[in-house]
């Protein structure tokens, strides 16, 4: 049974901001019915990994020059586990959906000699250069257009950023707070939720600078903002204008692209969005070629699936941004997002 429910404050300095007004109440459900995950929530050259792998299996690297240890993946995992449970105290979290790429190899001194096919299990070394998380809070959901959103918290890490062959100084992390779209499994981030580079020097810097991240996330207002994307619509020449300009936008000259709103998102994801449109069970067009920006958004954050991912949340925020600058410019054609539409 389904009840209406507000986030109670704990003994924190960092959680205060994350209340709702009485008026604007998230629903959460006690009795917690399963969450049915129907895809990965990216996609890409990844592969999924449950935290135990990356506790028993995998080397952490270091900084060369003074073997300091940096803060590995699993650390990252446990530390944002933690945070959470400051904020939300009395609600159960699902396990971490975990998804890794470029896998580093090495081996054991002595295997140094041994053919790679000959080599043992206990000879290898691995660890993945790049690693994204999400951790499902299911208690606290919200319904858009009939798709279920749950409340998730999530990050990135990868190691491609950070000088290893340095001396340890701060490391960088990726961290958000937003919703996933369990429809289709796509994850809906704002800027208000998303920190593009947490530093820190140790899990007590990173999890002092995540619980910051969550207790000034504004969950209410980005839910308004997603739900105000089903009072625009697309008509179908808007579509095509928007999926052609996209093509030309990375190929304007700088001074003409300096003044148009940002657009993360390549002639592969457009080619998707396009396809989707007519071919998406969720979201493509209605009979007389219509989409609302809803659906619109979610045809953005679904082609961002595909996305490398040290790249991803960075596009899904900019494709929030986006679908927002886009319905208001249809109401509004001194908009600088009306050359999409013009």
């Amino acid at each position: 049974m389904e009840m209406e429910f507000t986030l109670k404050p704990v003994n924190t300095s960092y959680n205060t901001a994350i209340l709702l007004p009485e008026e604007n109440k998230i629903i959460t459900s006690r009795s917690l019915p399963e969450i049915i995950v129907k895809s990965p929530f990216i996609e890409a050259n990844t592969e999924s990994v449950s935290l135990s792998h990356l506790k028993s299996k995998n080397v952490i690297p270091v900084f060369t020059k003074d073997n300091e240890i940096t803060l590995s993946h699993q650390e990252f995992i446990e530390t944002a586990i933690s945070a959470i449970a400051t904020i939300f105290p009395n609600e159960p979290i699902d396990t971490p959906e975990i998804r890794v790429s470029h896998q580093i190899k090495g081996r054991t001194p002595d295997a140094l000699h041994i053919a790679a096919k000959d080599l043992g299990e206990h000879q290898r070394t691995s660890y993945f250069e790049r690693m994204a998380f999400i951790i499902r809070v299911p208690g606290i959901t919200e319904t858009i257009n009939g798709n279920k959103l749950a409340l998730t918290i999530g990050g990135v890490r990868a190691y491609n950023t950070e000088n290893l062959y340095n001396k340890k100084t701060y490391e960088k992390f990726k961290f958000f707070i937003g919703f996933q779209n369990m429809v289709c499994c796509n994850l809906c981030i704002s800027t208000d939720g998303y920190q593009n580079e947490i530093r820190a020097m140790s899990h007590l810097d990173l999890e002092a600078k995540m619980l910051q991240t969550l207790a000034e996330y504004k969950a209410q207002e980005h839910l308004n903002s997603m739900k105000n994307l089903l009072n625009n619509s697309l008509s179908e020449r808007d579509f095509a204008q928007i999926i052609g300009k996209s093509r030309l936008y990375n190929y304007l000259p700088k001074k003409e692209k300096s003044v148009i709103p940002e657009l993360l998102l390549n002639d592969g994801h457009i080619n998707t969005v396009a396809k989707d449109y007519y071919q998406d069970e969720s979201f493509c067009r209605n009979a007389n070629g219509d989409i609302s920006m809803w659906e619109f958004y979610n045809l953005l954050t679904g082609s961002n699936k595909t996305s490398y991912i040290d790249t991803f949340l960075e596009r899904g925020v900019n494709a929030f941004d986006f679908s927002q600058g886009i319905s208001n410019a249809l109401s509004d054609s001194n908009s600088n997002y009306s050359w999409f539409l013009s």
